[in-house]
């Protein structure tokens, strides 16, 4: 089996960056969070883009930089939330690799992050409610992940095992 990248999908607070780095160190792997990669190649965070320069700005370079990841060697990637809503990155994401969902409980998610903070989709309003929202809008593209890993009561170790054996069992680790 040829080796593939392992694609963490889910809401804000799913875990996907904390699991990535476990999932990542127990495969001997190299890890991108593509939030990351995104503020290194902008020169500014994430809700600063958000704020000077919107919501699709971030999205394109969320786009040019998730190719980027997934054209390098294979990895354990952590795009953004919302990364699987453009219909070019899911079809990238599933050709180049495992794509993992990572489901939680949005009420878990909020409580994860510990609020809206540096989260703008989150802003402005109960931050529960909204990422309810998020799921409802972007649960059906979640759901097509070729796997789901369950993280709402789950300890990061725990979701990091089961991510590292499906890694092993279908991505080529």
């Amino acid at each position: 089996m040829i080796r593939r990248h392992v694609i963490l999908v889910g809401l804000p607070g799913s875990g996907k960056t904390t699991v990535g780095r476990l999932v990542a160190a127990a495969l001997g792997a190299r890890f991108v969070d593509l939030d990351e990669a995104i503020e290194l190649r902008a020169g500014k965070s994430v809700p600063r883009i958000f704020a000077e320069d919107g919501e699709a700005a971030f999205r394109a370079l969320e786009t040019e930089v998730g190719y980027a990841a997934l054209a390098g060697p294979p990895a354990v990637v952590a795009p953004g939330g919302g990364f699987l809503v453009g219909d070019r990155n899911r079809g990238l994401a599933r050709a180049s690799g495992l794509v993992v969902y990572l489901e939680t409980d949005p009420r878990e998610a909020v409580r994860r992050l510990g609020g809206a903070a540096g989260r703008p989709l989150l802003e402005g309003g109960d931050p529960e409610t909204k990422m309810a929202l998020l799921l409802d809008a972007r649960g059906p593209l979640y759901d097509e992940s070729e796997c789901t890993v369950h993280t709402t009561a789950v300890a990061a170790d725990d979701v990091a095992r089961s991510v590292a054996s499906l890694a092993r069992d279908r991505a080529g680790w």
